[in-house]
This record gives C-alpha cells, sequence and structure tokens, in this order.
C-alpha cells in the first residue's frame, strides 16, 4: 500500500516572505534616486555614468535612478544576510510588503537604460541636435 503525503501551501506573510525568495534578490544591487536629467549636459553624465560595469538607469513613477547589479558582501550562500543583528539602518527599513518576490521591478519601469548604446539612442531622440 503506498502512502501519500498531503502538501499543504505555506501561507506567506512578511515574516517569512524572504525564505520563499530564490537568489536573495534585494540583495543583488542598488538604487540610488538622481535629479530629473534635463540638459544635455546632464544626459551626457549619465552616460559615463552607464559606461560602467554593472550600472544601467532607469525611470519609474518615483522617478529617475541609478541601478548598481552588484550584491552585498554580506549576503551567505545560503541567501541570508551574515551580519544580520548589525545589519544598517536602510536594510531594517527595507519592506517585503510588496516587492521583487510578487513581481519584477522591471514591470513598473517606465524607461529602463541597459547600456551606453542604448542611453544614446535616447539622447539622439530626445534632442534632435545631440550629435552636433
Amino acid at each position: 500500500m503506498r502512502k501519500t503525503i498531503p502538501i499543504h501551501k505555506a501561507e506567506i506573510t512578511p515574516e517569512n516572505k524572504c525564505s520563499f525568495c530564490v537568489g536573495s534578490k534585494c540583495c543583488t544591487y542598488l538604487t540610488q534616486q538622481i535629479p530629473t536629467p534635463r540638459s544635455k549636459h546632464d544626459f551626457d553624465h549619465l552616460l559615463w555614468q552607464i559606461s560602467h560595469e554593472n550600472v544601467h538607469i532607469y525611470k519609474d513613477e518615483d522617478g529617475w535612478f541609478l541601478l548598481v547589479n552588484n550584491p552585498c558582501t554580506h549576503l551567505l550562500p545560503d541567501g541570508r544576510c551574515g551580519i544580520y543583528e548589525n545589519r544598517p539602518q536602510v536594510c531594517r527599513e527595507h519592506s517585503n510588503d510588496y516587492c521583487e518576490y510578487d513581481a519584477p521591478a522591471e514591470e513598473g519601469f517606465e524607461l529602463f537604460f541597459d547600456s551606453y548604446e542604448s542611453l544614446l539612442r535616447y539622447c539622439r531622440k530626445r534632442f534632435k541636435r545631440w550629435d552636433r
């Protein structure tokens, strides 16, 4: 006789949600809000920033952001925080009420630039005299 073990779907709460996340996504990058670029000079500065490895730029409903894909040095191989008890305040204040476990952040991007070339194309469209 075969025994079956019933599978119960676990209730995901803010207290246990992080344990369901594969890859600790929120700890593999950082974002920094930047002033809204308006001039050719502002966009030229963004082109310099995006010329560096693992740097992207996006705009969402909250404004413009620099996105640096670089994991936290305290992230353990199993996805836990290696300095949890002494972690920075920004980590303590991070809310997982609605996070990338629920939906990819990219879904909220109005604009996204993953390379120098993609931002340069945007600059040329926005400023008809970009190359002059």
